[in-house]
């Protein structure tokens, strides 16, 4: 039982760890998904009840990582129930269930006693972005904005001086080394222009560092 605790604890870390060696920072997300069910940085269970505990960053990393917009999930035995189908060779992310159990023991004096033994186990769940056949909810896309953002003129010019190459769409921002370029959601889905423009400013950083590093080795 220690062992099988231990190993889902190292499973969990190594995840949370790659991530934040790689630069992202999942627990801040500024833009607006796009998916009905609402934002991604909110995991939901296939009944739109709510993740807790570690589940959540388990699965904010999940999102991150493969430009999931959709926060719901489930296993693949919840999806054959609604009759839908993991598309072949998609992969689980990992979740974790804690509970405790009561055990009986019987001391020396022939005395019964019982006491909560605490029980972890591991399990997979797949994104609703995974599956087809799913009742038409799973796959609803949420309502346009009904304001619109605008563009700070001074923060444009600064950013085009960077000379960075900068791209927009998807669900996510990042700065790749190959092809040397940032990702970020568009303009328009980030909830306010100094989020947008503070995303950008993260992601510009990397960009620079790692034009920087070369020539200091």
């Amino acid at each position: 039982m220690t062992s099988v605790r231990a190993d889902v604890y190292s499973r969990v870390t190594d995840q949370i760890v790659a991530q934040l060696e790689a630069g992202s920072r999942p627990w801040l997300q500024p833009w607006q998904a796009a998916h009905a069910a609402g934002v991604v940085s909110r995991p939901l269970r296939f009944n739109a009840m709510p993740y807790r505990g570690i589940n959540v960053v388990l699965l904010w990393l999940a999102a991150m990582r493969h430009g999931f917009t959709c926060p719901l999930w489930m296993t693949y035995r919840q999806a054959g129930e609604l009759e839908g189908r993991v598309r072949r060779g998609e992969k689980g992310s990992l979740v974790v269930y804690a509970n405790t159990f009561t055990r009986h023991e019987t001391d020396d004096n022939g005395e019964e006693h019982e006491h909560e033994v605490p029980f972890l186990k591991s399990y997979s769940v797949f994104n609703a972005e995974q599956i087809d056949g799913l009742p038409a909810h799973y796959y609803a896309q949420a309502e346009p904005r009904l304001h619109t953002v605008e563009r700070v003129q001074r923060a444009e010019q600064f950013f085009g001086r960077t000379g960075a190459d900068i791209r927009h769409g998807g669900s996510m921002a990042y700065y790749a080394r190959q092809p040397d370029c940032i990702q970020v959601p568009a303009f328009e889905s980030f909830r306010d222009a100094e989020s947008y423009y503070a995303t950008l400013a993260h992601e510009v950083t990397h960009n620079a560092a790692c034009r920087i590093m070369p020539r200091r080795m």
